[in-house]
Formats: C-alpha cells, structure tokens, sequence
C-alpha cells in the first residue's frame, strides 16, 4: 500500500516538473492564456446577467453575450486610458519644459537648511546651486537627444503588446462563451485515474481565485473612493487620478503603497511649480503624505486581512511569507502572483497529498470552511 502512494506521490510530482518546464518554454502562450482565464472569471457575473436578459422572445445568447462583456472590459480600460493619458503628458510637458529657477527658488532655503543639517553631522556636502543639481537630476530623463531611441523602443513594445492583446481577447471570447473550456482543456491532458481529484481541485481553485478577484476589485473601489473625497476636500489637484493609480498600484504588496505615495507627491509638486515652497506647496504636500497614512491604515488593519487572508482561507503569516518568496524569485511580477499562485498549490495539495501534516496544517481553514 505504501509503494503504491509513493508511486502516485511521484507521478504527481513528475506530472508538476513536466507542466512547469512547459511553463517555462511556453511562458507567453501560457501568460495569455492565464490572463483570459482570470478575465473569464471576473466575466461570467456579466455573462450570467446578458444571458437572463430577454427582448421579446428573443434571449442574448453565449455569443452576443461574450462580446458584451469583453466590450464592457474594453471601455473600462479605454476610460482608464483615456483618463491617464492627457494628464500624464501634461504632467511630462510640464517637467519637459521644466523652469529651473523657478523650483530652485521655491526649494532654496530648506534645500540649504538640508545642506547645513548635513554637514552639522560631518557628511561632506558637495557645494554647487539648486538649481544645477535640479538641471543635472533630470536633463538625463528629459534629453531631448533620447527621443528618437525612446520612440523606437515604444514602436517595438507596441507590436507585441498588439499581438499580446489579440490573443488575450480572442481567448477570453472562448473562455466566456463556452464554460468550462478551460477546464475541460486541462483534464484532457490528466491521467484518468487522476481526473476527479483534478476536477475538485480546479472547482476549489476557481472557488478561492473568484473570492480573491472580487475582494481586489472591491479593495481598489473602496480606496479610490476614499483618497478622491479626501484629496478633493484637501484642495488636491487631479485627485481623481492620484488616488485611482494608488489603488491600482496597491495590488503590489508592501511596494505599491509606497509607489503610489511617490506618485501623489510628483503630481502634486508638478502641479504647483508655481507655489512658495512654505506657505503653500509644502503644506500641501504634508496633506498628501497624511492622506496616503490614513489610507495604509484602512488598507493593513481592515481591507487587507479581510481580502488576503479570508478569501484565499490562509493565516496572514503565511501569506507575508509566500509573497517576500515571491519577491525573491520573480520580483514585483512575483509579488503580485504570490498569493494566486499559493492559493493553486494549496488546493492541489491538499487533493494529493492530504496524508502529510504540513498540508494538513497549511490547508485547515480551508478544511473548517469546507470547502
């Protein structure tokens, strides 16, 4: 009996190294098709609603109903886009054509203030003007020399970003017309003897990612509406934009706040390159910084523990552990497919190796939710 387990133990592993060198050799191919399967997901709510909707005797079927749904996605990014786009050139304008003197009268005095600070605690501190170490720090991002090799390098990045998109949306179309496509795909490549285990296992997966889409989703509303009603009560210009990128960019873990925070402050200095540094942009800029505070607050004490840790059914401890892994191994990228990606592997070990107590002890909230 125990030879027989070691054998199915080994089968699975052999089975897991030959998906991930697959993986990896077709790692585009599998982004694409990963990526249309999320959205899949976070559409069938949508393709339910199209396909109960009823004009006369006629129902919207699997087809219109796709393309219903992948249109609603498609003016959903189209708005972020178009929403993005004209402010960030006209931030980029702005630092583009940038009047030196202007920031480095605004900044002078606490710029020394800094500078004597410094060497009151004997760090050597070079000496040269504001205003050159402004001109130096960003003649190197807005070079107008660097134009001609930053325009080629979008024009090559916007071929496969085409291509990337078609394949996504021409997947998605099939994933959200035919349910189950997915699923039935991946069993056709699974054992027989292994099928129903992998099909619970899928059913769990689907289950906890769905539970974890809907708890981001909902996570970026609540501080998008948050940050937008404070900025915009604090006088904060473009708070609309400042407060939807922080929330984008807060799906990053422990980073993406602090991305978000830098974000808010850029926009908000380039915005005000006209203000005295004292009496007008700085307090303006403590309000900024207050405002992201009170927002990690929200986000660490009531959001975060709610989406993490009670939609994927993992202790909290974990899931900081398995995203500094995932830092480690794949960076920012690996960061925000931590949790996604140990929430697959729970399952699935759970379904095959339920006999070792460590998967008994990483899986048993999912066990008391019975899931």
């Amino acid at each position: 009996m125990k030879a027989n387990n070691w054998s199915r133990y080994l089968a699975v592993v052999l089975g897991f190294v030959v998906v991930g060198f697959l993986v990896y050799r077709f790692s585009n191919l599998v982004t694409y098709i990963l990526i249309s399967w999320v959205l899949s997901l976070i559409g069938s709510p949508l393709m339910r609603l199209f396909q109960k909707i009823k004009i006369g005797k006629w129902r919207l079927g699997a087809n219109v109903s796709a393309l219903l749904t992948i249109l609603l996605f498609f003016l959903a990014g189209s708005a972020v886009v178009i929403l993005f786009v004209p402010i960030v050139l006209e931030q980029a304008s702005n630092l583009a054509g940038v009047d030196y003197p202007a920031i480095a009268a605004a900044l002078e005095e606490p710029f020394q203030q800094f500078q004597e600070w410094m060497s009151g605690y004997g760090f050597q501190v070079e000496e040269r003007s504001l205003e050159e170490s402004i001109r130096q720090s960003l003649n190197g991002i807005f070079d107008p020399s660097r134009f001609g090799e930053i325009i080629s390098s979008i024009v090559g990045a916007a071929g496969n970003i085409i291509i990337g998109l078609f394949s996504v949306i021409f997947i998605t179309f099939f994933f959200l017309k035919e349910q189950g496509l997915f699923v039935s795909a991946l069993l056709a490549v699974i054992p027989s003897k292994y099928e129903e285990p992998t099909r619970e296992s899928i059913k769990d997966i689907v289950y906890l990612l769905s539970r974890y889409f809907s708890g981001i989703l909902l996570q970026i509303t609540i501080i998008t509406v948050y940050m937008t009603i404070l900025l915009s009560v604090f006088g904060i210009k473009n708070a609309f934009l400042i407060a939807l990128f922080a929330a984008g960019i807060n799906v990053i873990p422990y980073l993406g706040p602090i991305i978000g925070a830098a974000f808010g402050v850029f926009i908000t200095i380039s915005s005000n390159l006209d203000l005295s540094f004292y009496e007008e942009l700085l307090p303006l800029l403590i309000k900024v910084v207050v405002i992201f505070a009170s927002m990690q607050m929200l986000d660490n004490f009531i959001l975060q523990p709610f989406i993490f840790s009670n939609s994927v059914l993992a202790h909290p401890l974990e899931i900081f552990l398995v995203i500094l892994m995932g830092a480690s191994l794949a960076g920012i990228m690996g960061m925000v497919l931590a949790i996604p990606t140990y929430t697959i592997f729970r399952v699935v070990g759970r379904e095959f190796f339920k006999q070792f107590k460590l998967v008994q002890r990483l899986t048993r909230k999912m066990d008391e939710a019975e899931i």
